[in-house]
């Protein structure tokens, strides 16, 4: 889409189903994502403070514009219960026109 903003999907996990459709939830109510998608169980192997670490968690991806990267990432962070939560954001390098102007309106803030 020309002269439309950069769109961008983030991911996170997190411990819980529940905890997953909350911050899910909260994204898209604050137009912050226009969806967010729960993908889980899932198991996560990790290093933490040293030790080999395996958990159950859930992923939650959400559909956003760069524009509304920085607050969304502040809601996650002010939500989230991890220390450290997985915040990662790709670059969406194409998608129908239709579904990226519904995104662009969705997240209008």
């Amino acid at each position: 889409m020309a002269d439309s903003p950069d769109f961008l999907i983030v991911l996170t996990t997190t411990d819980s189903e529940d905890r997953a459709r909350r911050l899910a939830a909260r994204a898209v109510e604050s137009r912050l994502a226009a969806c967010a998608q729960i993908d889980g169980p899932l198991t996560s192997v990790y290093r933490w403070e040293g030790e080999i670490a395996t958990d159950t968690e859930w992923r939650v991806t959400y559909k956003t514009t760069a524009v509304r990267y920085a607050a969304l990432e502040a809601r996650i962070k002010a939500e989230h219960t991890y220390d450290t939560p997985e915040i990662i954001a790709l670059t969406l390098t194409g998608g129908s026109a239709e579904y990226l102007a519904w995104v662009a309106e969705e997240t209008r803030g």
